[in-house]
């Protein structure tokens, strides 16, 4: 078992990135989006996520193609869905800044988070 204090500012930047991405994609999917509210989410997105501690800079693409194939009620309007995100976070904690990403990958079909990079 490990002291606390063998745990690093790059385990905390780690551990803060990865709470923002699953945040993140719990909080936003299922709400309602279309071509027109599209952009406006994406702000909202980053902007809620951009307060929280340690974020030093967030980047939000909603998959414009599709929610375009997802329009097919008569209400004009589909749900986020994870695979509809490409999201690029950059977290800085101490002297520690990790740059993490959620995007779909169409070999898994699955939204997946991943780290890019730790400096």
């Amino acid at each position: 078992m490990s002291d606390i204090s063998d745990i690093t500012d790059r385990d905390n930047a780690l551990f803060e990135a990865g709470i923002k991405l699953g945040a993140l994609y719990h909080q936003f999917t299922g709400s309602p989006v279309n071509l027109r509210t599209v952009e406006s989410l994406e702000h909202a997105i980053e902007q809620s996520i951009s307060v929280q501690p340690f974020v030093e800079n967030i980047t939000v693409s909603i998959n414009r193609d599709m929610i375009r194939s997802n329009l097919n009620n008569e209400f004009g309007y589909c749900e986020l869905e994870g695979r509809m995100l490409d999201v690029r976070i950059c977290v800085t904690y101490g002297l520690e800044m990790v740059h993490v990403a959620l995007g779909f990958d169409a070999e898994l079909e699955y939204p997946l988070m991943r780290i890019i990079t730790v400096e």
